[in-house]
């Protein structure tokens, strides 16, 4: 038996995708800061700094798509009966927080 393959995907508003869009650009601008610091031979604690701030914008992005995600898509599929979407969301929280 051929298992079924699944592919999910989500209507962004223009506004979400800006303000996802934005946050993204500004995150891809602080590594290629991180990798200039990296090629200039910058002092390690300004590099460890600049890598801090990155990933704390990165978890920035995490925690809005997943409010989205909770807010439209988890609500929509809990309110049509789909309950495996709450293990999903489970799933993608356990990851999250490994």
């Amino acid at each position: 038996m051929e298992k079924e393959c699944c592919h999910k995907t989500k209507r962004r508003s223009p506004e979400e995708y800006k303000t996802l869009a934005n946050r993204l650009s500004r995150i891809e601008g602080q590594i290629r800061g991180i990798r200039g610091m990296l090629d200039r031979d910058a002092y390690c604690p300004d590099i460890l700094t600049q890598a801090a701030a990155a990933n704390k914008a990165l978890n920035a992005f995490c925690r809005e798509l997943l409010s989205s995600h909770i807010r439209s898509c988890v609500v929509d599929d809990v309110r049509a009966g789909r309950e495996d979407t709450v293990e999903e969301l489970l799933d993608t929280l356990q990851k999250l927080m490994k």
